[in-house]
């Protein structure tokens, strides 16, 4: 199987090919469809979730193989405490529920809260969920899908070339090198067409 058939090609090939490969897995239609339903405002499916199941699609590896969860962002700064979070995570806790795998979801306005307690340093305060898609550890993870007038868009600030060509990337805006590299390794336990670029 030709995995690397879209490395290379102009952007919005790529852009085609990648919403196509996210709208028919069926896990990830499932999980766009409830997100769309939630009405989160300026939400974001975002990650793990999406470009593995590319690279599942292109390895012949069924739906959901090696994801842990799906990633849901959405943001909103009107109230910035933990309980008004916690009151969307319950709700969405519901709605999700049956899915096969679980829903992570964060309010990426809060992040600068309580990112420099869990990884150490300090974090911009984001102004929307697309914003922090960009400081990802990898600048192959920085992919994120919503509907947009009932079509879906695509919010991938470094391209998707990496995506397609099985090559992790650094992303070096923030000090996240253990990050790049644990995920780098786990992920070629599970797709070793994987290519890790040193951070």
């Amino acid at each position: 199987m030709d995995h690397l058939r879209y490395s290379g090609l102009p952007f919005e090939e790529q852009r085609a090919a990648f919403l196509a490969i996210v709208s028919a897995d069926p896990l990830i239609r499932d999980a766009l469809a409830r997100a769309r339903s939630l009405d989160l405002p300026d939400w974001l499916v975002v990650s793990g979730a999406l470009y593995n199941s590319v690279w599942n699609h292109l390895t012949g590896k069924p739906s959901g193989y090696g994801i842990r969860d799906v990633d849901l962002f959405y943001f909103d700064d009107s109230d910035l405490s933990y309980e008004a979070e916690d009151v969307v995570i319950r709700r969405a806790a519901e709605h999700f529920e049956g899915l096969p795998l679980p829903v992570e979801v964060r309010n990426q306005a809060r992040v600068h809260l309580w990112y420099p307690q869990k990884f150490g340093q300090p974090c911009p305060r984001y102004t929307s969920s697309s914003e922090s898609v960009s400081h990802f550890a990898s600048k192959t993870h920085a992919v994120g899908v919503r509907y947009e007038d009932g079509q879906l868009g695509l919010v991938a600030p470094f391209g998707l070339d990496d995506v397609f060509s099985f090559r992790i990337v650094p992303n070096r805006v923030t000090d996240n090198q253990r990050t790049h590299e644990v995920k780098g390794a786990r992920a070629r336990e599970n797709w070793p067409e994987i290519t890790v670029v040193a951070w």
